[in-house]
């Protein structure tokens, strides 16, 4: 899972690149062609982000769910369990801040449209634009500590899987059942 999981998010973090050196490059609103492969390319990162952290959190509600099984199963220590329970945890704390930031990312991009009519000047001193990109950066910045969080989240969940499997084999193994 690790190697899928450094692909994914270095190509997510790529996408992250390119869809804020897009927005840096528009100087002028005025050609729509550069504002719409801007909001394509954001849009279609922002879309990637959530999948990848979707499938860490899915595999980690998988690895739980079959470490609470096997636990209970083989009679092992329940430190499994606890431990990979609060991996899963800090990792759906970290996808819930990435989703609410990639949700006000959007938002505030909505915001710097000219040519829409809800009249907003921005916040705190900003203007809609310099928002926009407050939030963006701070919105990929988080993501790169996040999935430098999830990578070590998965490593350590990995290790705690071979310790189980390696528990299920001795004891399989002592009661002369198969061991695959």
């Amino acid at each position: 899972m690790q190697r899928i999981f450094l692909s994914l998010a270095s190509l997510s973090t790529l996408a992250f690149t390119a869809a804020t050196v897009l927005g840096l490059s528009i100087t002028d609103a005025s050609p729509r062609s550069a504002v719409s492969a801007h909001i394509l390319t954001a849009m279609g990162t922002l879309g990637f982000a959530c999948l990848v952290h979707a499938i860490v959190f899915t595999y980690f509600m998988g690895t739980s769910r079959w470490m609470e099984d096997t636990t209970k199963a083989y009679r092992l220590d329940h430190r499994y369990f606890d431990e990979c329970r609060v991996l899963k945890y800090r990792v759906q704390m970290a996808v819930g801040l990435c989703t609410l930031l990639i949700v006000t990312t959007v938002i505030a991009g909505g915001a710097t449209d000219t040519a829409a009519m809800h009249g907003f000047r921005g916040w705190f001193g900003l203007s809609p634009d310099k928002l926009h990109l407050v939030v963006a950066l701070t919105n990929m910045a988080v993501n790169l500590v996040v999935y430098f969080r999830e990578y070590i989240a998965l490593h350590r969940n990995g290790v705690l899987v071979s310790e189980v499997l390696a528990h299920v084999r001795r004891i399989r193994e002592e009661r002369n059942l198969p061991v695959s």
